[in-house]
């Protein structure tokens, strides 16, 4: 537990912010810092083909420990954190033997995390919480994931008793801005499924995420000096603005939706008179609904240019992430040996949806099904983010006896 703490703590420390206005791949160079680093412990434990590629996707083998060809399966976890919170300088915080009750943050005592909208915390009393100091996110989406699939790696290599097949690590950069697993060769990772090790919680099978599109709008105007302003400036500001008010609030909003139910959801904005913009994600389960989302939004940008001519008014919509599900259909052993694994580590799995999307949601459409399972991850993408490090070790539980379950195939 002290080595997977350690490993957690080393990779959070790594500012790898993803970028989802740059043109480059990886989107900022500081992920193949964390990238290379990984390469360097996966090839100091011994694991085979280890490669960092240009782009920072890092693959590696564990090599069978068994005597028939058991069929590969592969790991992943993304190396980038959240573009909506900073990820420099992060200063973890460990509350060892933690006694219950909320948890206020060092640096900025008016953020606390608090039990009554964390109640996993009732379960975690004496348990090793790892928090942020309040002012900036931990990164534990996705280094849980990361530190939970590295300690399995050495555990694995340590213990070659332990019967298992071939199985594929890769780490991917951009995940956080819908780039996940764009670089990544599926013929040279030559694996029959995958899972994602990027959930909450402990004992959670995703086999569904969102379908996920995203949009930038952009209003472009006439700017003058606003002495002169009337009847010829046209400020973007405004009719962006109104824009923005006339989207569903009451429905098809974050505030307003659970469950299985989807949503529109501005989440920045930017620009001046002449010109103004704004991001928005379309989410839904079902992949349909993002045609009629963006049907609406084009449907007010028409509406405003007729109230104000002299605009324009552009909506871009960009295909992110498909629904894991029916690529899951191809490959039923993928969940089948997820719950048996997750119950023969003394847990009892839980089958779950996520209001999200992980690389899985497209690997899965790439043809490669990949599944999502828990890494202790809470309050992703804030500064109230956190984990614990029995909960990461559960995970490594659960992939040990993944390997184990998968190693009694044959290929």
């Amino acid at each position: 537990m002290d080595t997977l703490l350690q490993r957690f703590l080393r990779y959070v420390q790594i500012d790898t912010q993803s970028d989802e206005t740059s043109d480059t791949y990886p989107s900022t160079a500081k992920q193949l810092d964390l990238s290379r680093l990984l390469a360097a412990e996966c090839m100091s434990l011994g694991l085979a083909d280890v490669c960092c590629d240009e782009f920072g996707i890092v693959t590696a083998t564990i090599p069978s420990s068994v005597d028939h060809a058991a069929p590969a399966f592969a790991l992943f976890a993304h190396v980038d954190t959240s573009p909506e919170y900073s990820s420099t300088n992060v200063n973890p915080v460990v509350h060892e033997n933690y006694q219950g009750g909320d948890i206020v943050l060092p640096n900025a005592e008016e953020k606390v995390i608090r039990v009554a909208n964390n109640p996993a915390l009732k379960s975690l009393v004496g348990a090793t919480i790892i928090t942020t100091d309040g002012t900036t996110l931990l990164g534990s989406d996705d280094k849980s994931g990361i530190a939970v699939i590295m300690s399995v790696a050495a555990h694995l290599m340590a213990h070659p008793d332990v019967p298992h097949g071939p199985i594929r690590v890769c780490f991917t950069c951009d995940e956080e801005i819908g780039h996940g697993v764009d670089k990544i060769d599926l013929k040279q990772l030559n694996a029959v499924c995958g899972y994602t090790l990027d959930g909450d919680g402990v004992g959670k099978i995703d086999s569904e995420t969102f379908s996920a599109d995203g949009v930038i709008v952009t209003v472009k105007g006439i700017n003058t000096h606003p002495s002169i302003g009337k009847d010829a400036m046209v400020n973007s500001i405004r009719i962006l603005s109104q824009f923005i008010t006339r989207l569903p609030t009451d429905t098809d909003s974050p505030e307003t939706t659970d469950g299985r139910e989807g949503f529109i959801h501005p989440y920045h904005v930017e620009g001046g008179v002449a010109e103004a913009s704004a991001r928005i994600l379309l989410r839904d389960f079902e992949t349909e609904q993002l045609g009629e989302y963006a049907t609406l939004l084009r449907q007010i940008a028409a509406d405003l240019e007729s109230e104000h001519p002299l605009a324009n008014i552009n909506v871009e919509v960009r295909q992110q992430y498909r629904n894991m599900r029916d690529g899951l259909a191809k490959e039923p052993r993928a969940l089948e040996k997820a719950i048996e694994a997750t119950r023969a580590a003394g847990i009892e799995p839980t089958m779950s949806i996520i209001r999200g999307g992980t690389d899985g949601s497209q690997l899965s459409e790439m043809g490669l099904p990949t599944p999502n399972l828990s890494t202790g991850e809470h309050n992703p993408h804030s500064p109230l983010e956190w984990t614990s490090v029995e909960e990461m070790q559960q995970a490594v539980d659960v992939l040990v006896q993944l390997a184990i379950a998968w190693g009694r195939e044959l290929e």
